[in-house]
């Protein structure tokens, strides 16, 4: 059976190219990178290579990069480690109530410790509102944590707004989320205090990530040991990880616009396709990141549609695969204003530039008859 994967947003398949030059750490440049023998040389010149990539992809120093797990753990250090560092200033955390749950439930956390969270709104396309942000920026914020691009729906946050906002009236630090933009968008001119990203949303590596920290920033470790990282996250380095990440950053942004023209042709090729099945409403903006859509079929439950064009070889989600095994419902759609019905009618597809026009056709057959199927038993309760 053909397999058509349009859960990107999830992860990504890996490269060839990022398993090949994995395997050759693996097996030649296996050294610590902390050794001084020339194994230990070795491994550490592939760690200075591999910091220079990356950093060139967001046009940073390399000394500003700092290798992890992920975004998960670069969002905990920054939000954390922020609120330890800043609590002399203040006590306040701003952020949007349409986060990814790395953020949402850290900021959680924080609020049980005392530290107060405000979460900014949004409207019917998870759009916030600069005001709303103007509003909430007082003297008592420390952090504002806002996403680069929503996980759920594709909306483009106005991440240079916001930047400039906290530059006019406040002294917070400002921190992105960008794991769904970073190798999609041109992130260069970001000039917040932290970004954190993840390899496997870009075909590298599940487990591999990096924070960049802005030049004189203070960032607290979470992680302490063997001084790693400038200190800042202490173990021995995973360098295969970083050596896959580095080739998968490479490729991502050497092909980027081209791999983004490609996104948008097969995002609207599907969204007329979908757009002719009968009562379907779209949750992602027009002008959103055209490698999301999420659209609602009225009189289903996405659930029930995700498993059975599953059987058919079609792979798609019902919203952040971090939560998916919740039962409660999507977070970013109530958030939206969406209706029940919607938010259960929901799901996600998410496009890669490995995908084809082809794929987009097979993949409109097979959620049409599923879509069919389903509202003619009567499955939404």
């Amino acid at each position: 059976m053909r397999e058509i994967y349009l859960d990107n947003s999830a992860t990504t398949k890996q490269l060839p190219q990022v398993t090949d030059a994995m395997v050759e750490v693996f097996s030649q440049s296996y050294g610590n990178p902390s050794s001084l023998h020339t194994k230990g040389i070795e491994g550490e010149k592939l760690l200075k290579v591999s910091r220079n990539i990356v950093a060139n992809t967001l046009g940073k120093k390399d000394s500003t990069i700092f290798f992890n797990s992920g975004g998960t753990e670069g969002d905990n250090n920054v939000l954390q480690s922020v609120a330890r560092d800043r609590r002399r200033v203040g006590n306040t955390i701003v952020t949007t109530s349409v986060e990814h749950p790395a953020i949402l439930e850290t900021c959680d956390f924080l609020q049980r410790e005392g530290l107060k969270v405000v979460k900014l709104p949004v409207d019917e396309y998870c759009r916030i509102s600069i005001d709303d942000l103007k509003e909430a920026l007082t003297d008592d914020v420390i952090l504002i944590s806002i996403m680069t691009v929503n996980n759920e729906v594709g909306t483009i946050f106005p991440i240079d707004e916001v930047v400039m906002v906290r530059d006019s009236q406040g002294n917070a630090l400002v921190h992105t989320d960008a794991v769904q933009a970073y190798g999609k968008i041109d992130l260069s001119r970001y000039s917040g205090d932290f970004l954190t990203a993840s390899a496997h949303k870009i075909h590298g590596p599940k487990g591999m990530g990096f924070l960049y920290k802005k030049e004189g920033v203070k960032l607290s470790p979470m992680i302490f040991g063997g001084n790693q990282e400038q200190g800042l996250r202490s173990g021995t380095e995973n360098l295969p990880g970083i050596v896959g990440m580095a080739k998968a950053a490479q490729i991502a942004e050497s092909h980027r616009e081209e791999n983004l023209r490609k996104a948008d042709v097969l995002w609207h090729r599907l969204r007329e396709g979908l757009g002719k099945i009968p009562d379907v409403k779209f949750n992602s903006p027009e002008d959103g990141l055209p490698y999301i859509l999420n659209a609602s079929f009225l009189g289903t439950r996405g659930e029930v549609v995700l498993h059975d064009v599953e059987s058919r070889g079609v792979f798609v989600s019902t919203g952040s695969a971090c939560s998916s095994n919740k039962k409660s419902q999507s977070h970013v759609l109530k958030a939206m204003g969406k209706s029940k019905e919607e938010i259960e009618g929901a799901i996600r597809f998410s496009l890669s530039h490995l995908n084809t026009e082809d794929e987009i056709d097979k993949a409109l057959e097979i959620v049409e008859t599923s879509v069919k199927r389903f509202r003619k038993l009567g499955s939404f309760r």
